[in-house]
């Protein structure tokens, strides 16, 4: 249910970012990057682990980075760090012990992250200009 759920969400979001205009802003999908590289962190706090949350703001320092560059640089390594998160989500629990983190959040967030990946790919296959630094 959570992989149906997180595609939901992706299409959900990645559409009303088209239909209302919000992705005419560069700064759209680094955004939504780095929001949803701190969602660990969150966990952790709920969790109550403070070596959970050293390592947490770590990752998510390391995915807001790649935000930040790519907004400056080149959405294309902000679709890949997306798709990175993604993949990270799924392994996760292989490197970091967060008791915070919700059972069905692994795969929720894989399924919104690809897609959500792709979808930022396919719009700057469309529009190459978006790719352009700044």
């Amino acid at each position: 249910m959570e992989y149906l759920v997180g595609l939901a969400l992706c299409l959900a979001v990645g559409g009303l970012a088209v239909a209302i205009g919000f992705d005419r802003d560069r700064a759209f999908y680094p955004t939504v990057l780095i929001v949803i590289a701190t969602y660990y962190v969150l966990f952790a706090a709920m969790g109550a682990s403070a070596r959970a949350l050293i390592m947490e703001i770590v990752a998510a320092s390391g995915f807001s980075a790649l935000a930040l560059i790519g907004f400056k640089k080149n959405l294309w390594l902000v679709a890949a760090a997306i798709l990175a998160h993604g993949i990270f989500d799924y392994l996760h629990h292989f490197f970091i012990g967060n008791p915070g983190v919700p059972r069905w959040w692994p795969g929720f967030c894989l399924a919104f992250d690809a897609p959500f990946a792709c979808f930022l790919a396919l719009r700057l296959l469309k529009s190459p200009e978006l790719s352009r630094p700044l």
